[in-house]
């Protein structure tokens, strides 16, 4: 935050102040300070918003609204472990799969359990559940 201070970075400094404001505010409505788990878990909530507004704006056109929310998600990843990737998230699925036994679309839930302790801030959950979902569904 200082260093986009010092430099007069004034988006990258507003997209600082949203990340401490919704991590200051996840603080206050649990009364407690906020341990990593939910600094991430705030901050996958900020990006899962904002791409979804990325899909909206691009529907009406406002190219400039897009450009800001695609900074913010630049900004809001910087602070971020570092992304699977696809294959890294298949091999995890196949592994829970293999664990829990899941053999039909009644056990999503169990495995998605699973997955998330395991996954949580390192993938994208959507793209975790849609493999879950193509595995056990016929």
């Amino acid at each position: 935050m200082k260093a986009a201070l010092r430099a007069k970075e004034s988006r990258t400094l507003a997209a600082i102040r949203l990340i401490v404001a919704a991590i200051k505010q996840k603080e206050v409505d649990d009364r407690v300070e906020a341990s990593d788990e939910q600094v991430i878990s705030v901050l996958d909530r900020m990006l899962k918003q904002r791409k979804e507004a990325i899909a909206q704006f691009e529907m009406a056109k406002r190219d400039d609204l897009v450009e800001t929310e695609e900074f913010e998600i630049s900004v809001i990843e910087k602070y971020l472990p570092p992304r699977m990737g696809e294959d890294e998230v298949v091999l995890e699925v196949e592994r829970a799969l293999a664990e829990s036994g899941a053999t039909g679309a009644k056990d999503i839930g169990k495995v998605m359990a699973q997955l998330k302790a395991k996954l949580s801030g390192r993938a994208d959950m959507a793209v975790v559940s849609r493999l879950v979902k193509a595995r056990l569904q016929p």
